[in-house]
């Protein structure tokens, strides 16, 4: 049984998540030069965690007959990367972004229709808020927990 294709607003949504974990996979190869004060190997399973994610994705894609769009060659973090505290600010940012993105994709999907993609978007949003808690006790921000997991700055 072929999977439902998705409406272009769900597509939509789901392209820009991909986006975020491409991002997002980038960011930890910048931040673990700089957070030498981090297992090496958590950067490690965190990046992972996105790449798995990310073909996950592309799988799913394409099941539905839509090609995945490949990674930029880099990107422009928000602020330049200095240090360690800029580095986990990096990491909030990138984690932030993909919770935000997942958000809208499961704000897009119901149980009937997409488990599947359900259960991946409301996954990625619990890892992403889970993993930025990490990354704002290193930076020592307040709160730890965002309010609203996804909702954007000022939720």
């Amino acid at each position: 049984m072929t999977p439902p294709s998705l409406d272009d607003d769900l597509q939509d949504a789901v392209l820009a998540a991909l986006g975020t974990e491409h991002a997002a996979i980038w960011c930890y190869g910048l931040v673990s030069a700089y957070l030498p004060t981090v297992s090496a190997a958590d950067l490690a399973a965190t990046a992972q965690a996105h790449r798995e994610r990310r073909d996950a994705v592309v799988a799913l894609l394409a099941r539905r007959g839509v090609t995945a769009p490949p990674a930029a060659a880099a990107y422009r973090p928000p602020s330049p990367v200095t240090d360690a505290t800029s580095a986990a600010t990096l990491a909030i940012v990138a984690e932030d972004d993909v919770a935000a993105a997942w958000r809208a994709v499961a704000e897009r999907t119901s149980a009937d229709e997409d488990a599947e993609l359900r259960h991946l978007a409301l996954d990625a949003v619990t890892a992403a808020t889970t993993t930025s808690v990490v990354w704002r006790r290193v930076a020592g921000r307040s709160p730890l927990v965002p309010a609203f997991p996804g909702a954007g700055a000022g939720a």
